[in-house]
């Protein structure tokens, strides 16, 4: 039987948004319930995504479109955790080429981070994200500079983006095309990576124990917080189907059908 007076004990909730709180444009029933819920309870939450493609300010506003008040400081993305990655790692001063929208470059400049676009500069890095304006021509640079050397990062390894007629290609379908190309793969810095939760335990100042991570993938939701140490609650909103839990791995703590369903659990 699940033990769902832990779940009601959680403090910090760090949840993902396609597949988990809406789909495009829809949001599901009871997502907005389910944030006003965990306030009322004193909790806090911050909203985790691999989506690079876009900053905090445009999820604010399609949260606010959708009927969610929100601000950018609810938001915690694979771009906010590469900038982080990139100081700690002591590469803040690097030359980086970008596979990114132009939002995401903007968001790295806005950091202090160097950038170019000329493949024949001294390119310290390459760095890939989710990109919806991608061009052959940034496939051909990022193969030309990885087979010369440049360190390769990644924002996230998504294999696939939801929308309501399907799945797109996202920023991991891309790095498979790279590694058919050059054998090389990227160091992955979003989810599954632990230092998403980490950043945002720290930033709340709450423990691993009091934090639930919610979201619809296992290899990037559920193994993210795995990594972290902290309980997953799997919601088959999204990508993961139920027939897919047998030979997950890692397992999630706990599964439920939405987040409608864990606002129960919170209010009974």
């Amino acid at each position: 039987m699940p033990d769902f007076a832990r779940l009601r004990a959680k403090r910090l909730f760090l949840l993902d948004l396609d597949g988990t709180l809406y789909l495009d444009e829809r949001l599901f029933d009871g997502a907005a319930d389910f944030l006003r819920a965990i306030r009322s309870r004193g909790g806090t939450y911050r909203f985790l995504t691999n989506n690079s493609s876009r900053g905090a300010e445009s999820y604010v506003e399609k949260l606010r479109r959708l009927g969610v008040e929100a601000e950018t400081s609810d938001f915690l993305t694979s771009v906010d955790a590469l900038i982080a990655h990139l100081h700690a790692q002591g590469m803040a001063e690097k030359l980086l080429y970008v596979c990114g929208t132009q939002s995401m470059k903007r968001q790295l400049t806005q950091a202090g981070l160097r950038l170019t676009d000329d493949r024949d500069a001294a390119v310290d890095a390459l760095v890939m994200g989710f990109d919806t304006e991608l061009t052959f021509q940034k496939l051909e640079d990022a193969c030309i500079l990885l087979n010369r050397g440049a360190d390769y990062l990644a924002t996230n390894p998504d294999w696939v983006c939801p929308t309501a007629y399907g799945f797109v290609p996202d920023c991991g379908s891309v790095c498979e095309m790279l590694w058919r190309a050059t054998s090389l793969r990227p160091i992955v810095i979003g989810k599954p990576e632990p230092l998403m939760p980490q950043l945002a335990m720290l930033e709340a100042s709450v423990s691993a124990r009091e934090t639930l991570l919610v979201g619809d993938r296992i290899y990037t939701d559920i193994a993210s917080g795995a990594n972290a140490g902290i309980d997953t609650l799997l919601v088959l909103s999204g990508e993961t189907k139920e027939e897919d839990l047998p030979t997950a791995d890692p397992q999630p703590t706990f599964v439920l059908p939405d987040v409608a369903a864990l606002l129960n659990i919170l209010e009974s």
